[in-house]
């Protein structure tokens, strides 16, 4: 009686293996971009969201824009929104760090008063072209601009809605 041997052979794992690894080639590139598209998209949203804030900011406490991004940030559990936490923004913004992006805030424009009347923020991936490729720019004019290969500024283009 012969004997038959179930299973697969080297040769049939081999090209199994083979078609995994052809399937990954073409995927992996995709994901990476789709992350990086979603890191932007991120990016350009969480600048509305602090040009915003820094608007309703001024409006409430009526003593221009923020010193700092932590004073758009909640205040401790139980107290009452202030000047120095606001609870416009939330905490993981306040860090200065969201979706593959470091947000630098610096105030401008300080009048006699005190009050800054104007602020820029940077958006500059984490790790360009990792985590995301294009830098951004928003001032209080509330225009986000773009620049794809340097830290971004107040004459590059701007970002279509």
């Amino acid at each position: 009686m012969p004997r038959h041997e179930e299973g697969f052979s080297l040769i049939e794992l081999l090209i199994v293996v083979a078609i995994i690894l052809i399937i990954a080639a073409i995927a992996i590139p995709s994901l990476i971009r789709s992350r990086i598209a979603a890191n932007q998209a991120s990016a350009i949203e969480s600048l509305r969201v602090l040009g915003t804030s820094e608007v309703t900011y001024a409006a409430i406490y009526g003593n221009g824009y923020s010193a700092t991004l932590a004073q758009l940030g909640s205040p401790p559990a139980g107290a009452v929104p202030s000047a120095s936490a606001a609870g416009l923004v939330d905490e993981l913004l306040v860090s200065g760090s969201k979706s593959g992006y470091t947000f630098t805030y610096s105030p401008t424009l300080l009048d006699a008063t005190g009050r800054y009347n104007g602020y820029t923020i940077l958006a500059n991936p984490t790790q360009p072209g990792i985590s995301g490729v294009d830098f951004y720019y928003e001032d209080e004019t509330h225009i986000i601009r773009m620049n794809a290969t340097a830290q971004a500024g107040s004459t590059d283009s701007y970002v279509a809605d």
